[in-house]
């Protein structure tokens, strides 16, 4: 079998300048923040990263959670994201211009990057449609309503989290950590989990995972358990 296991720095360690990236997670809750650290240890610089949010600010002596961490060391300069009002430092970026931040409905989010991940060429949303989301995009009707044609999300890499992995890269999440995980992980060209529990193969049946580990090329342990 192939080896998935190693450590975190040797997981990103091809991250280069320029990649696209997806962050799985809401707010920090799901985020693998143990690939976080090490892909600010690592210095990429000009990411275009796809997430849900922009994480949290460092704030009251807490570090930055989440793709915060990113934003704070000015890594990313293209932000596709659904909800950043949480982090002041989206809003500096786009008002300076170092920050191209597209905005996406969070369903439309989804269903794009559910779209790579199961190969079709597209999904039909009335959300948007009127607004100036829709601007530069294909519309259709369909019995008479309106559709905008939206695109399929894929990137290099996903950086995701688990609450439990075996060492083949099958994988679940627990509560509100599954968010955006599970999608994001069959939507990459590279898949790595950060987790809190490696297990052997065959420890667990088979319905205990969410997640095939077909999908997932890297696992790093050690991932905190997450409190909220």
């Amino acid at each position: 079998m192939i080896r998935k296991i190693m450590t975190a720095d040797q997981a990103v360690a091809d991250i280069s300048d320029g990649a696209s990236i997806m962050v799985g997670g809401f707010l920090g809750t799901g985020t693998p923040e143990i690939l976080m650290e090490a892909l600010v240890r690592k210095g990429a610089k000009h990411l275009t990263v796809i997430c849900n949010d922009g994480g949290l600010p460092a704030k009251d002596g807490r570090p930055a959670r989440g793709v915060g961490k990113l934003l704070e060391q000015g890594m990313i300069d293209h932000l596709i994201a659904s909800h950043v009002g949480m982090n002041p430092l989206v809003g500096q970026g786009m008002n300076d211009g170092s920050l191209e931040c597209e905005l996406v409905p969070q369903g439309t989010l989804a269903e794009r990057i559910r779209a790579a991940a199961a190969g079709l060429g597209g999904v039909l949303t009335p959300t948007g449609v009127g607004t100036m989301i829709a601007e530069g995009k294909e519309t259709m009707t369909i019995n008479g309503k309106e559709y905008l044609l939206e695109m399929p999300l894929t990137a290099d890499f996903a950086l995701c989290r688990a609450s439990e992995c075996d060492d083949f890269g099958n994988f679940h999440c627990n509560l509100a950590t599954k968010n955006f995980n599970g999608v994001m992980a069959m939507a990459a060209k590279t898949v790595i989990i950060g987790s809190e529990k490696i297990i052997k193969t065959g420890e667990n049946h088979p319905d205990d995972f969410e997640v095939p580990g077909i999908f997932v090329d890297r696992i790093v342990g050690g991932e905190q358990p997450w409190l909220i």
